[in-house]
């Protein structure tokens, strides 16, 4: 059943488009993520233009953020205060990546960059959950125990000025950490079309030491905020959101995430992560052969 996408300028199958956000929505009701991390280059994998791609794939994120907020706010798992800095610099930074998303598609090179930034971040942030992975397996079968980690913040969050408390997460440190935290999550948002909790919740925990009850909350409250504000921005500079292929991605996530959520319960967390980091090195790899193959039509020709 083809489908006539307005935005991206193409028709594609519809059932293999639901197909691609029930996968990406399984693997988040599996492993406990956003999943908008792999929607992106999974639609660049079909065929669907970079810029659409990134675009259009936060729509579903925020669709996914918004239950989870509700669920965490209902276990007092949200921090607010944390979280309201997070939106601020969150929203600043995605007006800041819009400019950005402009130029670069104005220079013709926003698809290359967005294939390059992809490969970097998957490659790296996959390589280590891979050996997290690999040493916590270690560890579990030879029966050796591992040094737990102790929750502080980094030296150079410490040493910022102008502190704040912010009771819910135990910490007293200044809010510009947090602020920089959200500026960044913010353009990778607009850039790459991802909530951005893959980043910040690993930052939150080892950069801020946030406690590990508010992280994950307060991530997705911050990540509900800023993808809204994605999605309205594109919408009126860039204009790359597709809603006829949001929708349709929508609709494969919620039934992915139900049949996600029952299937990790059959597995040991340890091999969950280390499943993710494989799938994530995967892509990162198909994406960095693809910035170096040859197409096969080297020049296209568009109407503007």
């Amino acid at each position: 059943m083809d489908v006539y996408l307005p935005i991206a300028n193409m028709s594609v199958n519809a059932l293999v488009i639901i197909g691609l956000g029930g996968l990406v929505g399984f693997l988040s009701g599996m492993f406990g993520v956003g999943g908008g991390f792999l929607t992106t280059p999974l639609l660049i994998f079909y065929g669907i233009p970079p810029t659409v791609a990134a675009a259009s794939a936060s729509t579903q994120v925020t669709g996914a953020s918004v239950s989870g907020v509700i669920a965490y706010t209902r276990r007092k798992g949200v921090d607010y205060h944390m979280g309201a800095v997070l939106v601020v610099g969150g929203l600043l930074g995605t007006v800041f990546g819009a400019m950005l998303f402009s130029l670069l598609q104005r220079l013709g090179q926003i698809d290359t960059v967005i294939n390059i930034l992809y490969v970097l971040m998957l490659g790296s942030i996959g390589g280590m959950m891979a050996n997290e992975s690999i040493r916590t397996v270690i560890a579990m079968r030879t029966g050796r125990q591992l040094k737990a980690k102790k929750r502080r913040h980094h030296p150079l969050v410490a040493n910022m000025p102008m502190r704040w408390r912010f009771y819910r997460s135990g910490l007293y440190i200044s809010p510009l950490a947090p602020l920089i935290l959200g500026f960044v999550t913010g353009i990778l948002t607009i850039l790459l079309g991802v909530g951005g909790g893959f980043v910040m919740v690993p930052a939150m925990l080892y950069l801020l030491g946030m406690g590990a009850q508010v992280v994950v909350g307060t991530s997705l409250f911050q990540i509900l905020f800023v993808t809204i504000a994605s999605t309205m921005v594109h919408s009126m500079t860039t204009k790359a959101v597709d809603i006829v292929l949001a929708v349709l991605l929508l609709l494969g996530s919620v039934v992915g995430a139900q049949l996600g959520a029952r299937f990790a319960q059959r597995l040991k967390p340890e091999y969950l992560r280390l499943l993710l980091a494989a799938l994530v090195l995967i892509v990162a790899l198909r994406l960095a052969i693809g910035l170096g193959w040859q197409p096969d039509e080297i020049y296209t020709v568009t109407v503007q």
